[in-house]
């Protein structure tokens, strides 16, 4: 029963990789979110076809349609905490599992974004959404500009590494 299982599941990726590959804009936003390192063929399939606002929409409210923006529980004085709600939990549960790859072994500025939150004492998960919500705008951005990855745009600078000074003498 397994094997069928599997069976059924390898014919519809197929299936879905064929349905984007003959829509030429679909092939193209595909071929954007696949550059990115960890984004694989069913996550950019999953996010062509639940978020066709990427690339139309800003960083914000893409990130709000994920499901991975913060909102405040803040009443008269009492400021309570920021918690994530709403958006398209599908593709949020597939972006999650996307970007713990990206955010722990693959893709070099999100790692150094993850562990740069990490060393400042955030919650494991609470790091891992905010390596999400970054994570969407990038991919928002490069939607819009339709440009593939370049992790030199994206990558923060390092305090610890020698910044090369403006005057040379």
């Amino acid at each position: 029963m397994l094997k069928q299982i599997a069976n059924e599941v390898a014919k519809l990726e197929v299936a879905i990789a064929a349905l984007i590959k003959a829509a030429p804009h679909l092939a193209e936003l595909a071929e954007i979110i696949e550059s990115v390192p960890e984004l694989g063929k069913m996550t950019s399939a999953g996010l062509v076809a639940a978020m066709p606002e990427l690339g139309q929409v800003s960083n914000m409210i893409a990130a709000a349609l994920l499901g991975a923006a913060p909102y405040d529980d803040d009443s008269g004085k009492r400021r309570g905490d920021r918690h994530v709600k709403g958006g398209r939990r599908k593709v949020r549960n597939l972006f999650y599992m996307a970007c713990l790859g990206a955010a722990t072994r693959h893709n070099p500025v999100i790692m150094a974004f993850y562990d740069r939150l990490i060393a400042k004492g955030k919650e494991p998960k609470v790091a891992l959404t905010a390596c999400m919500r970054k994570l969407i705008g990038i991919l928002n951005s490069m939607i819009a500009r339709r440009q593939k990855w370049d992790a030199r745009r994206y990558e923060l600078s390092d305090p610890a590494r020698p910044q090369p000074s403006a005057c040379t003498a």
